[in-house]
C-alpha cells in the first residue's frame, strides 16, 4: 500500500489546462490549500483519460460497491479512467474507496461544490464524470457519455426524466414539484431545453470545467454548472440515466440534514439561476416600459391629445414619465447585467459598439441640454408670475414633461456608459473564457 501523495505527483497535462488561464483562476484553484491529503491505490491507472470524481461523505455502506460499478463502466466503455473520491468522511470510507481502487482526496468538509473546486488541481483525465457515491446512479453504464464526449460534446447531462426512476428513489415532493418546476424556471431564464437539471450524473471536459470557474460551494453548483453551460455556449446534450433507490440502511444525505434541508436547497439554487439571469427581470421588461412610457409622453408634448373617448392629459404624460424613468434604468442594468455574465464576448462586443464612450457621452449631454431647452418657456412663465404657475395644462407644461424626460434619460444615459466601460474592464480579466 503506496502512502499518501502530494500536488507534486500532478500531471503535466492537467497543469498545462489550468496555466493557460489567469493568474487569479491559478491562484484559486492550481494551488492547494495544504488541506488536502491524496491517497494513490495500489492498482492506480497511469494515463486515464476520464476522471470519475466523487464527492463523498460516510458512505461506507456504498463505496465499495460504487468503485466496483465505476471500474465496471469504464471496461464496458472501453476507455482508460480513474476513480478519484473527495472524501470528508469520519467513517470508513477514505479507507474502502482506496482499497477497491480509486483515489482518495481527503478534504475538510466544506460543501458539496468545494469539493468538486478542491478536486481540479488533482484531475488527470481529460473528461469528468460526476456524480453521487450512493449507488443512486448506474455508473456501470458509462458508454452513452463516452460517446458523446468523443464526439465532440463540451457537456453532457444525465436526465433521469429521459432514463428511468425506480419506484421510491425519489421522493414525491422532489419528482412531481420541485424538479420539474426549477427546470422549468432555469429552462424559461436562460432560453435552454434542459430535462432534469438537478441529476446529479453528468460529464465535462476538464477543459471547459476549468474556464467554468465555479463559485458556488453547496447545492446550487449544479444549476451554476448548467446555466454557464449555456452562457459559455458549450456544446451540449442529454443522455438518459438509471436513478436508483437508497440502499436499505441509508440515509439520503437531506434526510440527514432534516426536512428543511430540501427546500433549503431549492432556495439555493433558485438563488443561483436569479442571479446568473438577472438581465430576464429587467432588459426586456425595460424595454417594454420604455416604449410604453415614450407612447404616452411624446404625443402629448405640445397639448392634450384626444383620442376618442379617451383624453391622453398631463396626468397621462406624467404617468408616461414615470414608466419611462424606470424602463430606461432597467433596460441599462439588463444591459449591464449581460456584460457581467456574458462568456462568450458577443453580448460585451455588442453593447460597445452600440454604445461608445465619446459618441454616447455626447449624446448624454445633448439630451440634457434638450430638456433644459424644453423646460425654458414653463421657467420662464414661473419667473414672470411672482413664482407661481398660472395653470397646469398649458403646452409649455407639456414640452417641461418631456424635458424632464430628456434631461433625466442623458443623465441616466451618462451614468450607463460609465458602467458598462467600467464593467468590461473588470470583468475582462477575470472570467471564463469560451473557446469558438
Amino acid at each position: 500500500m503506496s502512502s499518501p501523495k502530494t500536488h507534486d505527483n500532478i500531471s503535466a497535462n492537467v497543469a498545462d489546462t489550468v496555466a493557460r488561464h489567469r493568474p487569479t483562476l491559478m491562484s484559486q484553484i492550481a494551488a492547494p490549500t495544504g488541506d488536502e491529503e491524496l491517497l494513490i491505490p495500489d492498482n492506480d491507472v497511469s494515463d486515464p483519460e476520464v476522471s470519475i470524481v466523487i464527492p463523498a461523505l460516510d458512505e461506507q455502506l456504498t463505496i465499495r460497491d460504487f468503485v466496483a460499478w465505476c471500474i465496471q463502466g469504464l471496461a464496458g466503455a472501453g476507455v482508460s479512467g480513474e476513480v478519484l473520491i473527495v472524501d470528508s468522511s469520519t467513517d470508513d470510507t477514505s479507507r474502502l474507496a482506496r482499497e477497491a481502487g480509486a483515489r482518495v482526496l481527503r478534504v475538510p468538509r466544506r460543501g458539496l461544490g468545494r469539493a468538486y473546486m478542491d478536486a481540479i488541481p488533482y484531475i488527470r483525465g481529460r473528461w469528468v464524470l460526476m456524480g453521487d457515491a450512493d449507488c443512486t446512479y448506474d455508473f456501470r453504464v458509462l458508454s452513452p457519455f463516452v460517446e458523446k464526449l468523443r464526439e465532440g460534446y463540451e457537456y453532457v447531462m444525465g436526465s433521469r426524466w429521459k432514463g428511468s426512476i425506480e419506484p421510491g428513489a425519489m421522493p414525491w415532493l422532489h419528482q412531481h414539484l420541485g424538479t420539474p418546476v426549477t427546470t422549468w424556471v432555469l429552462n424559461r431564464l436562460f432560453s435552454s431545453r434542459f430535462s432534469d437539471i438537478h441529476c446529479g450524473m453528468r460529464a465535462i471536459t476538464l477543459d471547459a470545467l476549468v474556464r467554468m470557474h465555479l463559485q458556488s460551494e453547496s447545492w446550487e453548483y449544479a444549476s451554476e454548472m448548467v446555466l454557464k453551460s449555456v452562457q459559455m455556449d458549450l456544446r451540449t446534450t442529454e443522455v438518459p440515466v438509471r436513478f436508483l433507490k437508497d440502499r436499505e440502511g441509508r440515509l439520503s444525505h437531506h434526510k440527514r440534514a432534516g426536512w428543511f434541508s430540501p427546500w433549503q436547497a431549492a432556495w439555493i439554487n433558485l438563488r443561483a439561476m436569479f442571479v446568473y439571469g438577472a438581465d430576464f427581470f429587467v432588459f426586456k421588461p425595460g424595454i417594454a416600459l420604455t416604449v410604453i412610457g415614450l407612447l404616452l409622453t411624446l404625443p402629448v408634448s405640445f397639448g392634450d391629445l384626444h383620442l376618442g373617448a379617451v383624453t391622453l392629459s398631463l396626468n397621462w404624460q406624467l404617468l408616461g414619465l414615470a414608466l419611462f424613468v424606470a424602463g430606461l434604468q432597467a433596460f441599462f442594468l439588463g444591459c449591464i447585467a449581460q456584460v457581467l455574465f456574458d462568456y462568450t464576448g458577443r453580448r460585451r462586443g455588442r453593447w460597445l459598439a452600440l454604445f461608445p464612450y465619446t459618441r454616447t457621452v455626447l449624446v448624454a449631454v445633448a439630451l440634457v441640454a434638450l430638456g433644459i431647452w424644453l423646460a425654458v418657456p414653463l421657467a420662464i412663465a414661473y419667473l414672470s408670475n411672482d413664482l407661481a404657475l398660472t395653470s397646469a395644462n398649458l403646452a409649455q407644461d407639456h414640452l417641461a414633461v418631456t424635458g424632464l424626460a430628456a434631461a433625466i434619460a442623458g443623465a441616466e444615459l451618462f451614468a450607463f456608459v460609465l458602467l458598462l466601460h467600467g464593467a468590461v474592464v473588470a470583468t475582462s480579466r477575470e472570467r471564463p473564457e469560451c473557446r469558438d
